[in-house]
């Protein structure tokens, strides 16, 4: 789980590091300093919501039926799944614009008063947080609990984002973007479809979807799930020694869909050339 779980909070961390910079950034060279107490406050009340949702639902998961945690991680599971893929092709599309976006909404807020500028701020860091949280009540689940290895994987995750983010914002350090979001984005498609997998058979034990006993292999004399390369397959792509057909379906089915789609080339607008040129005609 550590592999899998860093990489998100790497991903999640480093994009809202990268909104929270971008913010002070242009607060700081607009000489509207006194507007970063709004930013930050926005800032905390993202975070804190954040901790406070995965909480709840580790909370609400511990007060339920055994049937009834599985078909709760098992649903949350496929959220996690349809945040992390939203999140990779969101970033695909509008990581060029970003900036421009930001800059537009906090002088805007600027105009309106400082809960705006807050709102701004929360807003922009409050949809990462969510899914961290998100995924990262998915990942305790699938670990089976008694473990900090989701937690450990995250923290560090965060941590590096963080630097980076520092880094990158004092210009000590200069990071092509485009493809680091294109590298992790293609772990994530993995990492993605483990969870995806997992929270059908969650589905499939709470008596959810059929086919809890029909399996696609069984590699457990091979790779014993208490073995190192066993417990790294799972913690890195969710892998089970023992997985049903539904699981494989799902899996393939994930990794041949989504992975072709985030690396075909994306559309960027037409040049303005292009467009003169239509509208002449």
């Amino acid at each position: 789980m550590l592999f899998g779980n860093a990489l998100i909070g790497l991903r999640e961390g480093l994009e809202a590091v990268l909104v929270v910079s971008i913010l002070v950034a242009f607060l700081v060279r607009t000489d509207r300093r006194r507007a970063l107490l709004q930013v930050w406050a926005g800032v905390g009340v993202a975070v804190a919501l954040s901790v406070t949702v995965g909480a709840v639902l580790t909370y609400t998961a511990a007060t339920l039926s055994f049937e009834a945690q599985e078909a709760f991680g098992g649903i949350a599971s496929i959220v996690a799944v349809a945040f992390v893929t939203g999140m990779i092709f969101w970033m695909r599309r509008a990581g060029r614009t970003l900036a421009a976006q930001l800059r537009g909404q906090l002088d805007e807020a600027l105009r309106l008063g400082p809960v705006a500028v807050a709102t701004v701020a929360f807003l922009s860091v409050a949809r990462e947080g969510m899914e961290t949280a998100v995924f990262f009540f998915s990942s305790v689940q699938s670990a089976g609990g008694g473990t900090v290895l989701p937690l450990v994987g995250f923290l560090i995750g965060i941590a590096i984002a963080i630097m980076l983010g520092w880094l990158l914002y004092a210009g000590a350090i200069k990071v092509n973007l485009s493809k680091f979001f294109t590298v992790t984005g293609v772990l994530l498609v993995f990492v993605a479809s483990g969870v995806f997998a997992y929270g059908v058979h969650d589905l499939q034990e709470a008596g959810i979807l059929p086919g809890l006993n029909t399996l696609a292999f069984d590699v457990s004399n091979i790779i014993p799930p208490t073995s190192w390369y066993g417990a790294l397959l799972k913690g890195i792509f969710n892998f089970s020694p023992q997985t049903t057909v539904l699981e494989a379906v799902v899996w393939v089915g994930y990794v041949a869909i989504v992975l072709p789609l985030f690396l075909s080339p994306h559309r960027s607008a037409r040049r303005p050339a292009e467009i003169r040129t239509k509208e002449a005609k």
